[in-house]
């Protein structure tokens, strides 16, 4: 399998899997104070949405690729 092939599949999954999710969290921490030996530090939860058109436009330029990458002119 040729990487524009390869390339063309993630994109398709991606953009399948943010349709199917919308949105993703994932977890950041923060350090905020260290004095001498104590550190204080913050987790923050973050949310991140996945726009709709991002989702459709990724298996779009996925299946184009799929089907018109691989031909050279």
């Amino acid at each position: 399998m040729n990487g524009i092939k390869m390339t063309a599949l993630i994109l398709i999954v991606a953009g399948a899997l943010g349709l199917a999710y919308g949105s993703f969290s994932f977890t950041k921490e923060t350090h905020q104070a260290k004095i001498g030996p104590l550190e204080l530090s913050v987790k923050e939860k973050q949310t991140v949405n996945v726009p709709v058109w991002a989702g459709i436009g990724a298996i779009v330029i996925g299946g184009a690729l799929l089907l018109f990458g691989g031909k050279r002119g």
